[in-house]
């Protein structure tokens, strides 16, 4: 027979670790989705805004997230920005157990017995490996979805990616980085990156920000393709005079 005591410490025991798993809810939610609003975290994760304020507070306090103030790509609306909450890079670490240290040690020996050049073909032959898998994800879908399949194939790759629309095209977001904290010494990891990523999506693109430079966000800015439609018209410009057989 239990004593009287024991029942509230049972029933306190299972609210703390029921507070436990909520607050790595809302840190997961974070990770995968990037800087995000109490709002955003309220309507994702189906709880209120006040039980998200104190989660969040909680999780500032042990150093897991920080507030921010909302980057704004492109025109600005009216009004203050609204304040977002990111992953500090002690959150970060709380998802990802790499072996950053042996990374850049290995970098550093590439660096100094074989000059910076090694580095940046080290790096390209790394991402030109890993990007078989997205070539398949990327050549499979219609052009107007090869974005959101890399997206899906990064993500395979625990980069944690997603892909929007953008007023003159997409933006392709990673919301986590597995290699970040060695990129932040050795940009030549993001400079390969960005260079696949323009071969897979047959396009220029621009990196926006990157985590490696304290950003919340990896974000790649990818221009709409407007070469099918200019082939198109000039096709169309150029059948026109004929006369038909």
């Amino acid at each position: 027979m239990k004593n009287v005591g024991e029942a509230p410490q049972e029933e306190l025991a299972a609210g703390m670790r029921s507070d436990h798993s909520t607050r790595n809810r809302v840190a997961r939610s974070i990770l995968d989705h990037g800087p995000s609003t109490v709002a955003d975290l309220a309507k994702r994760l189906g709880l209120t805004q006040a039980a998200v304020r104190r989660h969040l507070d909680t999780l500032a306090h042990e150093n897991v997230v920080e507030p921010r103030e909302q980057r704004i790509y492109g025109a600005r609306t009216r009004g203050r920005p609204a304040k977002v909450f990111a992953l500090t890079d002690c959150g970060r670490d709380a998802f990802d157990q790499s072996y950053d240290k042996l990374a850049a040690d290995a970098l550093r020996w590439i660096s100094e017995r074989h000059g910076e050049g090694a580095v940046v073909e080290f790096a390209r032959e790394r991402m030109a490996a890993q990007a078989v898998a997205y070539r398949k994800a990327v050549d499979a879908a219609p052009p107007e979805q090869r974005a959101e399949a890399l997206a899906k194939a990064l993500t395979a790759d625990g980069y944690a990616a997603t892909a929007r629309t953008a007023p003159v095209g997409e933006q392709l977001c990673q919301h986590h980085c597995p290699v970040a904290h060695v990129a932040e010494q050795y940009p030549q990891l993001c400079e390969a990156e960005t260079e696949i990523f323009s071969a897979l999506l047959g396009t220029h693109v621009q990196r926006l920000a990157t985590i490696a430079h304290g950003d919340g966000v990896c974000t790649t800015f990818i221009p709409r393709n407007t070469q099918s439609s200019q082939t198109t018209e000039h096709v169309s410009a150029s059948t026109a005079g004929r006369n038909p057989a």
